[in-house]
């Protein structure tokens, strides 16, 4: 069966009674589990819908609710199917041509008024490699503006750039999957695996068999908690202090590697010096933990045989993030758990691409195969592969929440936002939609109208995973196809096809005149060669033939690096870096109108902000309103009762939830997740300061009070 929008093959099978099996790809979090889609007609017409897991490498066949529901976004009534414009102060629908000529006439009236930088392009980490790059190649040779980033700002930032400064290079995991089993020691700092990715869960209860000594991070009792056999409960925001305690206390007890730490790291002198001033018994008090806790993890780290140390959103969304990754990846290095089996780090992404997404362009700061857009090599090559010259190519952009900053004060006029929904996902969002009230022009692709394309004065509908032939990369670094198994309904595009057309209208078809998403991945392959995040040896041949294949690939014959740094790192000098760097950034203190503690994240029903498994039968009877979770003692000093409305406001903004009353959190801190928007949205009181390194928002840190609304 044909696409026949773009060629583009659609696997579909039958399972021998008449009925259609598709072949797919989970599209939420980061293990992209394989599924298959069987699809059966009733005798009265209606189609009913099994899903299970395919085998596969990841997650050997798993899926989660997620996974097992995810199809039900994707055929919900109301997916987009044609593209709509405001008239009138109301979005009605529009042909494809009237909606890409004005598409193409405002952002050539906004170029000639005010320069291409009035332009802002953002992106998604759940576009595919081939959008991604093409989101890049668009904003800055498209359009010309050095305005463009993407969602995974706020997801990876801070161990993206905490891994590139200290091995040379940033790869989610630095081991395999498999490798999990084989640590006698894991720490997950401020990850839970049991809700955000449900399918790995095996491998840890796996690693506990083999005895295995599981430490875990959080300040609040999770499903993931309960794995542990040590549980650190900490005070939101003291992840530095916390591993540099635990490294005190492993030179001290001399539980360090001292041959790799000779052979294979630098910085080691500056970083002992610094660790004199550390002590472990003050470091516990402002964690609000036992001193004999840290010990105790210390020991269980230092002592292990092998060990493997994991940190997510819950260490990496601090302003001072890249720092606290830096503080964990010390441990790591000391104690020499790295460049063998069963040891290693892990950044759990997020997303589903949020590998891939932040590895071929659409951030600011960087170009296709992770290359830098500051390195003049770099420009040229790149511009050698798109046909420009390397002047053509513009410089350094600003971050996420940085764009919406320049929306708000006028500078950004025009934006171009494509898979991501900022008036939810952001920090301080009464100032970014604020931003987007003020634009001359918004324009949103997405498959769905979520919060953000309700503000819109265009909106085009985009293919669904089960549309769009593409590759993405898991958080292992291992590339992935997944294919089209169904066409696209109505008159819906896929993304990459909407950047060719608008590009064309804008007169740089020749250089967006492809037909496939597997012509852009060949672009992709050469424009990545030589680059850090290297795919030039990965076909869609070879991944349709491999299943999947880890970056770096460096030629066809390669078999792909699932296992890193063996031998070297990835500096010039194949060492890896400590850092002795002192965190001075000052995070927002609870004061006596502020007494609480707010931190946010994720449940397991729900994916990002939601736009996606609300719509979701299933998963959104799971969770259906948000909430705030809240100490029985904590709630009692509030006179606040379970199920009660709540109002939760910081020094930015207020919001209301309902109460949910538990002992699995601490009783200065309150949780609530970050799927809602309109009055439930937490990202209402959360903090607009970014980490000076990596620029990622202090979402896990708000000051707070909470009252009950009568």
């Amino acid at each position: 069966m044909k696409n026949g929008l773009t060629g583009a093959a659609v696997v579909e099978e039958s399972d021998g009674t008449g009925n259609k099996v598709l072949h797919t790809q989970c599209p939420f979090c980061s293990v992209q589990c394989k599924a298959q889609i069987h699809m059966q007609t009733t005798p009265s017409g209606a189609v009913t819908y099994t899903v299970e897991g395919l085998p596969n490498a990841a997650s050997s066949g798993r899926l989660c609710v997620k996974g097992l529901n995810a199809h039900q976004h994707a055929l919900h009534s109301e997916r987009l199917q044609q593209p709509l414009m405001r008239k009138e102060g109301r979005l009605v629908p529009a042909t494809w041509d009237e909606a890409l000529h004005t598409i193409a006439e405002r952002f050539a009236a906004a170029m000639t008024a005010h320069g291409p930088d009035s332009i802002g392009v953002y992106g998604g980490g759940s576009l595919t490699n081939e959008t991604a790059y093409l989101l890049g190649k668009f904003a800055r040779i498209g359009v010309g503006t050095r305005y463009i980033d993407y969602n995974g700002r706020f997801c990876m930032s801070a161990a993206a750039s905490a891994g590139s400064r200290t091995f040379g290079i940033d790869r989610g995991l630095t081991c395999r999957l498999a490798d999990i089993p084989l640590a006698r020691c894991i720490i997950l700092a401020g990850t839970n695996i049991a809700e955000c990715q449900p399918t790995l869960m095996p491998y840890f209860n796996e690693a506990k068999e083999n005895g295995a000594f599981i430490i875990v991070i959080d300040p609040r009792a999770t499903a993931t908690a309960k794995m542990a056999d040590l549980h650190l409960q900490i005070r939101p925001g003291t992840d530095i202090l916390l591993a540099d305690a635990m490294l005190k206390i492993m030179l001290d007890e001399g539980w360090i590697d001292k041959q790799f730490i000779h052979e294979r790291t630098g910085g080691y002198e500056e970083l002992y010096a610094r660790m004199k001033d550390v002590d472990p018994a003050e470091a516990a008090r402002v964690c609000g933990i036992d001193e004999e806790q840290i010990r105790r993890a210390a020991s269980a780290y230092g002592l292990a045989e092998t060990g493997i140390v994991f940190t997510a959103r819950g260490v990496e969304q601090q302003t001072d993030g890249h720092l606290a990754v830096r503080a964990f990846l010390n441990l790591v290095l000391a104690s020499g758990k790295i460049g063998r089996e069963g040891c290693g780090y892990g950044a759990v992404t997020g997303q589903g691409n949020g590998q891939g997404g932040r590895e071929h362009g659409q951030k600011a700061d960087q170009l296709p195969g992770y290359r830098s857009i500051e390195n003049e090599a770099d420009r040229a090559y790149v511009a050698s592969v798109w046909g420009v010259a390397p002047e053509d190519i513009p410089g350094k952009g600003v971050s996420a929440y940085e764009m919406m900053e320049l929306m708000h004060q006028g500078q950004i006029k025009t934006l171009f936002l494509m898979g991501s929904n900022p008036v939810v996902s952001n920090p301080n969002v009464n100032l970014v939609k604020d931003g987007l009230e003020k634009l001359d022009f918004l324009v949103v692709a997405d498959m769905l109208l979520s919060e953000t394309a309700r503000m819109a004065d265009i909106v085009l509908p985009v293919s669904s995973y089960l549309e769009n032939t593409g590759t993405l990369t898991n958080l292992e670094g291992r590339v992935l196809l997944r294919e089209a198994a169904l066409p696209a309904p109505g008159e819906v595009h896929h993304d990459w096809h909407i950047l060719c057309d608008i590009a064309e209208r804008l007169g740089k078809g020749k250089l967006f005149s492809y037909t496939s998403s597997e012509e852009i991945f060949e672009e992709l392959r050469v424009a990545s060669k030589g680059g850090a995040a290297d795919y030039y040896g990965i076909t869609y041949e070879r991944l349709r033939r491999e299943e999947g294949i880890y970056w770096p690939c460096p030629s066809t014959d390669h078999p792909g690096t699932p296992f890193m740094f063996s031998e070297a790192f990835a500096h010039p000098d194949g060492k890896a870096q400590f850092t002795s760097l002192q965190n001075s950034v000052a995070k927002e203190a609870v004061s006596e109108e502020y007494p609480l503690i707010l931190t946010n994240g994720r449940v397991l029903a729900h994916y990002l902000t939601g736009v996606q498994t609300r719509r979701s039968p299933t998963l959104a009877a799971r969770s259906e309103a948000n909430f705030v979770e809240i100490h029985p003692d904590t709630a009692r000093r509030y006179r606040i009762e379970e199920g009660q409305w709540v109002e939760i406001e910081s020094e930015r903004g207020s919001f209301s939830v309902r109460s949910r009353i538990s002992g699995h959190i601490r009783k200065d801190t309150i949780f609530v997740p970050m799927h809602w928007g309109g009055v439930q949205n937490v990202n209402l009181a959360t903090s607009p300061a970014l980490d000076p390194f990596c620029k990622m928002p202090g979402f896990k840190v708000a000051a707070v009070r909470i009252k009950r609304v009568y």
